[in-house]
């Protein structure tokens, strides 16, 4: 199915999946809007996607700007919530309660404000789609923040696609992904977390960025899937 006529909305949508989201459906028709908290990277963003995609600018953990970007962006068919900082590794006996807050500010509560505002405008037959990972389903020490707000984010779309029926709520679960989210690691260790963690999956390699776009346009373009969780993990979850 094309996505010729449809609006997407691409929340964090300037970098890593959330960009390669953008323009996997711009190439196939859509209209897209990406939205990031930075102008500069809007901007970025644009430059490297079809003409006619657009940009906003938005603090998603601030409700009054999702509500503006809403009013703003009007009548739209698809969202797709990519947002989100780098999952942490915090230990029990190292808990910051403020850090942990902060990090469900955008991976949580900046996606349930985000679908709330988009309600008024997302037209018949359209969709949303939130972001998980792995993390909730096969944790280790050092997890439970990561976990956590895995399988509340989640458990959130089996509530939403019940709720909002029948606009479709679903969710994408990656495993890692060579992205831009781990870009502030030293490059050595980055690359050799990457290869390390390859060698354990079966496919021997880890996801980039396209390998997922594929699930979130999937979910945009499936009809008769809601309350779903798409798994783009390269085996994580079987050894």
């Amino acid at each position: 199915m094309s996505f010729t006529g449809q609006r997407v909305v691409v929340l964090g949508g300037t970098s890593g999946i959330g960009l390669a989201t953008a323009a996997l459906v711009a190439r196939d028709g859509a209209e897209v809007v990406v939205v990031s908290s930075s102008q500069e990277k809007v901007a970025k963003a644009l430059s490297s996607l079809p003409a006619g995609a657009g940009g906003e600018v938005a603090d998603l953990r601030e409700p009054s700007q999702v509500a503006a970007l809403f009013e703003r962006v009007g009548s739209f068919d698809h969202l797709a919530y990519t947002a989100g900082e780098p999952l942490p590794l915090t230990r029990m006996d190292a808990l910051d309660l403020r850090q942990a807050q902060d990090f469900f500010a955008v991976r949580y509560f900046g996606a349930l404000s985000a679908v709330s505002a988009a309600m008024p405008f997302l037209r018949p037959g359209g969709s949303v789609t939130l972001t998980s990972g792995t993390a909730g389903h096969r944790p280790v020490p050092g997890w439970a923040l990561a976990a956590s707000v895995c399988g509340a984010v989640e458990a959130l779309v089996r509530a939403l696609a019940l709720e909002l029926a029948p606009i479709r709520v679903n969710a994408v679960t990656a495993g890692v992904v060579r992205s831009p989210l781990w870009s502030d690691m030293d490059e050595g260790a980055r690359e050799q977390w990457y290869e390390q963690t390859a060698a354990t999956l079966p496919l021997g390699r880890i996801a980039e960025v396209e390998d997922v776009a594929e699930a979130y346009a999937y979910l945009m373009r499936q009809r008769h899937a809601t309350g779903t969780v798409v798994m783009v993990e390269g085996g994580t979850l079987l050894v």
